[in-house]
């Protein structure tokens, strides 16, 4: 059935996106230094993330400092800390709930059930993607509103850093994930009428077929 091909594609493209939004927490280049002077000839760079700040020497040598405060940083720092997060608690969860009600696993029985379980599985993805493009775009808006803003000095100029990318791939994947599961739930996927089999004919003490199975 057609379940049976999109069941599986969605799970995977919804594990990649939840591991691509864990990596996009961790990663420290959210914000990126921006070269706007005419000298581009710098000693370091700076990287702000979620949970860190970075300098990067022209050496390649580079320093890391965890921030100090949740209560201290920015508007936007603070919800996408609190999103992000949330989005990959929805992907781990949307996970375990897709596996559970997958036609290879056995968790659950009832068929009809199994197919609600992975439409919830699907659900949970496309939360999982909403919850993380909220704060890649007001991110995204807020850094190039300052880099046009005249009255920010280039010193305090940023870029948008790959995290931000990575995560709108992660965002990208975890909708066609999410979608292609809950299209399994359609009766066209699952198959119109479900398929019935004949009972098992039981024998006789004598090893033949018992007499009531003739007519």
């Amino acid at each position: 059935m057609l379940a049976a091909c999109l069941e599986p594609l969605g799970l995977a493209l919804g594990l990649a996106g939840s591991l691509l939004v864990m990596v996009a927490c961790a990663l420290p280049t959210w914000k990126v230094t921006a070269f706007v002077d005419s000298n581009i000839v710098v000693a370091q760079s700076t990287w702000d993330g979620l949970w860190m700040s970075c300098v990067v020497q022209s050496t390649g040598q580079m320093q890391c400092k965890v921030h100090d405060s949740v209560l201290a940083l920015a508007r936007d720092l603070q919800t996408a800390r609190a999103l992000t997060v949330a989005s990959a608690v929805f992907g781990v969860a949307a996970l375990a709930v897709t596996v559970a009600g997958a036609q290879c696993t056995t968790c659950i029985s009832h068929e009809q059930l199994k197919a609600r379980v992975v439409n919830a599985g699907g659900v949970l993805y496309i939360v999982s993607a909403l919850c993380v493009l909220v704060p890649l775009c007001w991110m995204a808006n807020n850094i190039i509103v300052d880099f046009h803003d005249p009255h920010v000095p280039p010193s305090k100029k940023r870029e948008i850093g790959a995290a931000i990318y990575i995560g709108w791939a992660a965002c990208a994947l975890l909708l066609l994930g999410g979608t292609l599961l809950c299209c399994t739930f359609s009766r066209g996927a699952r198959g119109a009428y479900p398929v019935g089999y004949a009972p098992t004919k039981s024998l006789a003490s004598s090893g033949d077929f018992d007499k009531k199975h003739y007519v």
